[in-house]
Order: C-alpha cells, then structure tokens, then sequence
C-alpha cells in the first residue's frame, strides 16, 4: 500500500501549526504595533511631498515609538528606517524643532525630516540662523550613527529672493549648499551627501498669504540607503 498520503498528511499538519502559531502572534501583538507594521508594509507608507502636518498621518509615522523591532522578522534595512523615524519624532516631539514648522515622512527607500527655512536662515540670505546649529546637530547624529547618505532639498519662496540672489533657484541652492558645507566641516563625508535645488516647483500648499509661503520656504533631509544614491527617487 503506497505511503504517499503519510507525507501529504503531515504537510497539512504542519501547515496547519504554521496557520494557527501566525493567529496566536498576531492576537498578542498590540494593535498600535500591527498599524504600524501594516502600514509601513503597504502603499500607506509612500511619502507624500505635499503633506504638511508635523508628524505625518502615515499610520507608520505616527506608530514608530511604540514599535519593538528585536523580536520582529524584518530586515536591518527596514529596522534602520523604523529608528531614523523614531529619532526624527522624538527630537519633533521634544521641540528641538517646533512642531508645527516641521514633519517627518517615509517610503521604501528612505525617512524625510522638513524643516521650514526661517527656522535654519536669516531671511532672504543663505545665512545659517542661531537656531540652525542645533537642527544640524540632531541631522550629524543621525549619519553619524547610522550608515546612510543624505539629500539636502532646498525649497525657496519668490517674495524673499534679494541680492545677490538673482532668483529662488541661487537661493534655494545657496541654502542647500550651506547645510552641506556644515555637515561636512562637521566630519561627514561629501561622498555621502547630495544638495538639489527646488526652487518654488514645489510648493507645499497656493502661496497666497504669508503663512503658507513661510510653509513652503524649507529644507529637506532625505536620509536613504547608500545603495539607492543613484537612483532618481531620491531627489
């Protein structure tokens, strides 16, 4: 008499202790930490450039400190990312950047901090502001603890363009480039840092009054994996 259904039987029975130990982990784990995972697993983790609340409504975003990654079956590079947001949140949260002139954002490749630029710059200048250097010291922990390359975006409004910037395209550059010019006489590597120039092409939100025009001048840090440095997603 043929075997063969012995071995088809015990492949059932271990799918079924596989089926019933993946309900019995996911009733113990908390429900912040599911939405978490879930959304960080999922399209709702896609970073939304027009997004301009201080900690973004990503379900991943809002759920990073309440996640426990030791346990978890996840890869490094998805660990690096669930800490970089933790640490952008927690320096948010301790207004070590005022909340509402910032927010924090992620995607498949990287953690974005944004940083309105009267916060960083004296107005109309690429001028660092006193306040700038503690924004910067919290961004030189981040590379310095964890292996990863940065894009600066800067981002300028046409109303505070003046001499000796002949347009926002000079200005935002000009900003872009003094975060890259303190990071790397801070230490960092210029092999691991990018600067691009935005502009107004992407104004967060109709720069019809002054309150969304200071909105829309900022700085953006896109903290990303070394490998991805190539790649035209991250600018």
């Amino acid at each position: 008499m043929s075997s063969a259904w012995k071995v088809a039987y015990a492949d059932f029975v271990t799918a079924m202790m596989s089926f019933f130990l993946l309900l019995w982990i996911l009733n113990v784990t908390p429900q912040e930490t599911k939405a978490g995972l879930a959304a960080y697993f999922s399209g709702e983790r896609t970073y939304d450039s027009s997004s301009t609340a201080p900690v973004s409504n990503n379900p991943f975003i809002q759920n990073t400190d309440k996640i426990d990654t030791r346990d978890m079956k996840i890869t490094e590079v998805e660990k690096t990312h669930i800490a970089i947001a933790q640490k952008l949140k927690q320096m948010i949260m301790a207004d070590a950047i005022p909340q509402n002139s910032s927010g924090i954002s992620a995607d498949d490749v990287g953690v974005q901090l944004r940083v309105n630029s009267d916060l960083m710059f004296r107005p109309g200048t690429a001028e660092l502001a006193p306040g700038a250097e503690k924004i910067l010291t919290d961004v030189l922990n981040v590379l310095n603890e964890y292996n990863l390359y940065l894009v600066v975006r800067g981002h300028a409004d046409p109303e505070e363009v003046r001499f000796p910037y002949p347009s926002n395209w000079e200005l935002s550059g000009a900003r872009a480039a003094a975060v890259l010019r303190y990071l790397v006489n801070h230490g960092i590597k210029s092999t691991r840092l990018r600067g691009v120039a935005y502009a107004d092409t992407r104004p967060l939100k109709p720069g019809i009054d002054e309150e969304n025009r200071a909105m829309n001048r900022r700085v953006e840090f896109y903290f990303h994996r070394p490998e991805v440095m190539s790649y035209s997603v991250v600018y």
